[in-house]
């Protein structure tokens, strides 16, 4: 079984940084490929950033590119996205998912998920 919980969420002024943890409970943690999407109020849940087994392969989505970082330590079972230069419009609930088809974008190839941590951008 795997778990997923995430932290790091919170309040923010537009402009300002956070930074997402995700601890996974999984032996096999560094065989998958770890993502972050989120969910706004009254949309879907949309792909944020995925990166490699290895961590050498990372993918974002063009809404975030150039503003957030993802990363993870396969010693400590963790994946952080940090999230700098935040906007209003990122103002969503973000997930944490584990999958095993590398860079995959799609909610459907990430079989396990965390609760979600609500992330709120004032501006």
């Amino acid at each position: 079984q795997v778990q997923l919980v995430e932290s790091g969420g919170g309040l923010v002024q537009s402009g300002g940084s956070l930074r997402l943890s995700c601890a996974v409970s999984s032996r096999t943690f560094s065989s998958y490929t770890m993502g972050w999407f989120r969910q706004a109020p009254g949309k879907e849940r949309e792909f944020i950033a995925a990166v490699s087994w290895s961590g050498g392969a990372t993918y974002y989505a063009d809404a975030v590119k150039g503003r957030f970082t993802i990363s993870r330590d396969n010693a400590k079972n963790t994946v952080t996205l940090q999230m700098d230069s935040l906007k209003p419009e990122d103002t969503a609930v973000y997930y944490c998912a584990a999958g095993l088809l590398p860079g995959s974008r799609r909610r459907n190839d990430y079989a396990y998920w965390g609760q979600g941590t609500r992330v709120t951008v004032s501006s």
